[in-house]
């Protein structure tokens, strides 16, 4: 009995936390990174919250990756088409974004990234090898998914917690506090906070002398098929 406890709470928290790499491999940041260069991710759009991220990363000519579901990629297409032409990265964060994605089995977790995959190059023209799981759970299921599907795995070594807490210096403080080279930021642009802190965040880092890029280029890994 005791060995299937500790199996179960193995199991447990390597599903749990992405960076523990234990179903599969996953690109948290560039641990070898020695200049001031950090990648900005957004999850969950596109959204028309989207748009004020846009704005805000334009005219602080920063790009940033965007992970997007696929069935908000069927509600605004438009918004897809201005991240990519902006110089975005797009990433495929499954079609459902399902509460109940971490029990899918291997065939449907791989019919959901063929579905995002394809709605997003009939759109772009460009068909993503980056895949971030719902909630940055892993289990077996999406790890043989992966062997087939064979995208890349990005997910991040700063929470900022805008999913949670409306607290704009709450969510600035606590990105601040863990920055470092190398390291990627897990944000939300269907967040109306997340807009808020945005400015303030890239213009403190500019100010420490950080420079943003996306996760294509910190990483050196293949953003796309095509």
């Amino acid at each position: 009995m005791l060995v299937l406890l500790v199996w179960f709470l193995c199991n447990l928290i390597g599903s749990s936390f992405i960076h523990l790499n234990y179903h599969v491999k996953a690109y948290c940041s560039d641990p070898s990174e020695t200049r001031n260069h950090i990648a900005l991710t957004f999850d969950d759009g596109p959204n028309p919250n989207t748009l004020q991220i846009l704005d805000i990363l334009k005219k602080y000519n920063v790009k940033a990756t965007f992970f997007c579901i696929g069935k908000n990629i069927g509600a605004h297409p438009e918004i897809l088409k201005r991240i990519v032409a902006e110089g975005h990265i797009v990433g495929n964060h499954s079609y459902s974004h399902s509460h109940v994605f971490d029990f899918y089995r291997k065939n449907r977790v791989i019919r959901e990234l063929k579905d995002t995959d394809a709605l997003i190059e009939k759109i772009t023209g460009k068909k993503p090898l980056f895949f971030r799981p719902p909630y940055g759970v892993t289990n077996p299921s999406i790890r043989r998914a992966l062997e087939v599907t064979r995208h890349k795995v990005i997910g991040w070594n700063i929470r900022s917690m805008d999913g949670i807490t409306k607290n704009g210096k709450v969510i600035f403080n606590r990105i601040l506090k863990r920055i470092s080279p190398g390291s990627i930021v897990l944000l939300h642009d269907t967040r109306p906070e997340t807009a808020k802190v945005l400015e303030q965040l890239l213009q403190t880092l500019a100010e420490k002398n950080y420079q943003v890029v996306s996760a294509e280029q910190l990483l050196n890994l293949k953003a796309y098929e095509n």
